[in-house]
C-alpha cells in the first residue's frame, strides 16, 4: 500500500460496487461521473492495486478488489457505528421495511419474530414475502433477506443471526423396510427426497464428515420445491431427507424421524443479507438485531438427540 486511503473514497468505492455502475453511483451521491472515476483512480493509486475491471457496459471486481471491498465495508461500518455509539440522539425506527425469506422458515420462525417486533416498534410498516427462489435484493427492492445459507453476492453485506445445520433423517418405517446406509456413498442406492429451494444444488448433497466435505449424488421418485412438503413425505416413510435442524428437530425429539449417518451434517447457518450498512437505517438495524436475539433464543429448542 503506497499511502493511507481516504475514508470517503472507501465509501464511494462501496457505493460503486453496490450499484454496479459509475453513473448510478454518481447520481445517488450527487456527483459527476468524472469525479467518481477520478476518486476511484486515486483509491487504486493509494492502494497500489487495480480494483475494478471497467468497460463501457460492465463493471466487475478484480481479485484484489474483492479483498478491498470486504475490508472497506467493515471499516466504513465500524466508523459509522462508532459515531452512532457516541451520539446522544436516539432515532426511533419507523417507516417501511421490506424483507423476504424462504416459505417454511418464514412461517415457522421469521413470522413470529416479526409479530413481536411489530409490537415493540408500532411505527414500523413491515412487509414480508416468502419466496422459495433466488432473490435479487436490490433489483426487487428488498431491504433484507433472511437466508438459511451464506450470501454469494460480493456487493451485499451479511451477518450471521444463528447457528444451524442440515442433517440426514428418515422415518423408522422407511429404515425398517430398507435399512440405513452405512456410508455417505450408500445414499445413492436409497430413495432420497430431493428439494429444489433457493440456492440448493438439486440432486447433489455436500456434507461435512469425518473426512471433510464430501458430495454424493442422490435421487428418488419424489421431489418438491417446498421444505414442508418434503418433511411430510419423510414422515410418511417415503425416503431420506436432508433438512435443517430448526425444521426437523421436533420430529427427531418425538422419534417420528431418526438421524441417518449422524456423523455427517451440512453447515447452514441463518444469515441476514442486506445491501446497505445497518448504521444508515434505524429500522433495518433494529430488525436485524431483534431477529438475531429471537432466533438465538430458539436454539435450545432446536437441540437434536
Amino acid at each position: 500500500m503506497k499511502k493511507m486511503p481516504e475514508l470517503d473514497d472507501l465509501q464511494l468505492f462501496c457505493t460503486v460496487v453496490r450499484l454496479k455502475n459509475f453513473a448510478a453511483a454518481a447520481r445517488a451521491l450527487g456527483m459527476s461521473n468524472a469525479f467518481v472515476s477520478k476518486r476511484i483512480g486515486m483509491l487504486e493509486e493509494a492502494l497500489g492495486v487495480r480494483l475494478l475491471h471497467r468497460t463501457t457496459r460492465t463493471l466487475a471486481l478484480t481479485e484484489q478488489g474483492q479483498v478491498v471491498h470486504g475490508w472497506a465495508l467493515r471499516i466504513v461500518d465500524d466508523v459509522e457505528q462508532m459515531g452512532e455509539a457516541v451520539s446522544t440522539e436516539k432515532i426511533a425506527p419507523a417507516g417501511l421495511l421490506r424483507l423476504c425469506t424462504s416459505s417454511g422458515f418464514g412461517r415457522n420462525r421469521v413470522s413470529p419474530a416479526l409479530s413481536a417486533l411489530a409490537k415493540r416498534y408500532p411505527a414500523l410498516e413491515i412487509q414480508l414475502e416468502l419466496l422459495d427462489r433466488s432473490v435479487d435484493l436490490i433489483g426487487e427492492d428488498f431491504h433484507l433477506d433472511i437466508r438459511v445459507g451464506q450470501a454469494h453476492e460480493p456487493h451485499l453485506i451479511s451477518r450471521r443471526l444463528a447457528r444451524n445445520a442440515r442433517v440426514l433423517c428418515a422415518a423408522p418405517s422407511y429404515l425398517a423396510e430398507n435399512g440405513a446406509p452405512a456410508t455417505l456413498a450408500g445414499l445413492a442406492s436409497h430413495r432420497c427426497i430431493v428439494i429444489r429451494e433457493r440456492n440448493e444444488d438439486f440432486g447433489r448433497w455436500t456434507l461435512q464428515g469425518p473426512r471433510g466435505m464430501e458430495t454424493v449424488k442422490v435421487s428418488g421418485p419424489l421431489s418438491a420445491s417446498n421444505g414442508e412438503v418434503v418433511h411430510g413425505w419423510a414422515l410418511d416413510g417415503h425416503g431420506i431427507i436432508l433438512r435443517s435442524v430448526w425444521d426437523v428437530g421436533p420430529s427427531l425429539a418425538r422419534g417420528e424421524l431418526v438421524r441417518v449417518l449422524p456423523e455427517y451434517e451440512q453447515p447452514a447457518d441463518v444469515w441476514a443479507i442486506y445491501p446497505s450498512r445497518l448504521s444508515t437505517s434505524a429500522r433495518l438495524r433494529v430488525c436485524v438485531e431483534f431477529l438475531e436475539e429471537w432466533l438465538r433464543s430458539q436454539q435450545e429448542a432446536d437441540a437434536i438427540p
